[in-house]
């Protein structure tokens, strides 16, 4: 597998509770930006739906709080034939302050699971 993709994040005020800490559904939506870049080089093709989120776990870890710079690290951990995981680690200098696992279903235009195309398998290893 590739090393992982890289995404800058920033904690803002709108990001934040009351108590300056980051909003914990914030996180999935930092992760989304995260993953859209990460997968932005990659072609689906025109004929295929692409791929749909299935599930999404969060183990928050320690709090990121206003002012925090932060990566996500995302990354592939394991492919199928129709599906894969993709780690999504949230980190602060050298600690890991969430991870995510998201599984992710590919469907073709018919909307329903089918072989994600090669093409796409060899982009993202």
């Amino acid at each position: 597998m590739k090393t992982a993709h890289i995404f800058n994040f920033s904690v803002a005020f709108a990001d934040t509770d009351l108590q300056g800490i980051m909003y914990h559904g914030r996180y999935v939506e930092v992760a989304e930006r995260a993953r859209t870049n990460w997968s932005k080089d990659i072609v689906v093709p025109d004929d295929d739906f692409g791929f749909i989120i299935r599930e999404l776990n969060i183990k928050y870890k320690s709090p990121l709080k206003l002012g925090d710079d932060f990566i996500v690290e995302t990354q592939p951990i394991k492919i199928g034939a129709a599906s894969m995981v993709v780690e999504q680690k949230f980190v602060k200098g050298e600690t890991i302050c969430a991870i995510m696992n998201i599984t992710i279903a590919y469907l073709g235009s018919d909307m329903r699971p089918m072989a994600i195309p090669e093409t796409i398998i060899n982009a993202l290893t």
